[in-house]
């Protein structure tokens, strides 16, 4: 368990630098000059005097060799430095810090429903013994797929807010303001989950130790519940981990339908005026996220399914 445990710890590692790395070149190597862009405001701004810009360019190290920046930024990054935001002149941790909370309650929100939704669908569609009703259920997580999440939030909005009035349309008012941009992020998510738990779950059940139990005279909800599902929740878990990264990404389009103030709205802006530190302040942060929900999904794995751990030992040796 030990060598398990320092081996995804070894990767999240990995993954972490891997982002800060691609982010870098990414900002570095995007058409214009950042440094204009940054003094002027956007990516349209006027001309801004030649001496500003240099003295910006010096400041922010951008009249360094690309590798003499690349390990600067690094250096400080690892110590939790990523620098001041070029267009608010405040730090990028403290800027992150304050638009965190409404990002994290969103996202949160929105798993916590995807996994209720997904998951209930999912052993609705599996447990019911009517065939039309199986296809019925199964037939929703793909409608719910394919719809795109601003289109989606608009009808809410337009139905739940406007018609019906029963939630805001708009702002970070409290929990009746969060319903409706969780619920749409909650519906691709939760459908995915649906469909790649229910498809686990029709294989688990055919599976022999499934067959023994109910040999052994086990009733078909227990089957279903403590020896099918333990073992078919492992894809699923999986999904998770992987959607965490597309939630923080989809908040920026929610927290815009929204209008909330989150890390998705300032994301947005700092891409509009090319704000560096900020932008990589905030994608070093998302992955940093990512790869911890992995890791701790990755470390429950072994309590799920024991076999995990004899595998790795054994492909180890």
């Amino acid at each position: 368990m030990r060598r398990y445990v320092l081996r995804r710890l070894a990767q999240a590692v990995g993954v972490l630098w891997a982002a800060y790395t691609v982010s870098f070149l990414v900002l570095d190597y995007l058409p214009g000059d950042p440094v204009s862009a940054m003094a002027g405001g956007g990516l349209n701004s006027s001309p801004v005097d030649p001496a500003e810009l240099a003295a910006l360019r010096a400041e922010y190290g951008f009249d360094k060799p690309i590798l003499m920046q690349y390990f600067d930024y690094l250096g400080k990054a690892l110590r939790g430095d990523f620098g001041d935001s070029v267009a608010t002149g405040r730090s990028v941790t403290d800027t992150i810090a304050t638009a965190l909370p409404p990002t994290m309650q969103l996202t949160g929100a929105a798993v916590v429903l995807a996994v209720l939704f997904g998951g209930g669908l999912a052993l609705s569609a599996t447990y019911t013994t009517r065939r039309w009703l199986r296809q019925v259920l199964l037939s929703l997580p793909p409608l719910a797929i394919s719809i795109p999440s601003f289109w989606a939030g608009l009808m809410l909005v337009q139905l739940l807010s406007f018609r019906v009035r029963l939630f805001p349309a708009f702002g970070n008012g409290g929990l009746p303001g969060l319903v409706l941009p969780a619920v749409t992020l909650a519906i691709p998510t939760g459908a995915l989950i649906a469909q790649v738990l229910a498809k686990s779950l029709l294989s688990t059940l055919d599976a022999p130790f499934v067959q023994t139990a109910r040999a052994k005279g086990a009733g078909r909800l227990r089957v279903h519940l403590r020896h099918a599902l333990r073992s078919a929740s492992l894809p699923a878990l999986t999904i998770v981990g992987l959607l965490v990264g597309q939630l923080l990404a989809s908040s920026v389009v929610i927290e815009t339908v929204f209008s909330r103030n989150g890390l998705g709205r300032v994301m947005a802006g700092a891409v509009s005026v090319q704000d560096i530190p900020l932008v990589q302040g905030v994608v070093v942060f998302g992955a940093f996220v990512f790869v911890v929900v992995n890791l701790v999904i990755d470390l429950i794995y072994p309590l799920l399914d024991p076999r995990i751990v004899v595998a790795g030992r054994r492909s180890s040796a």
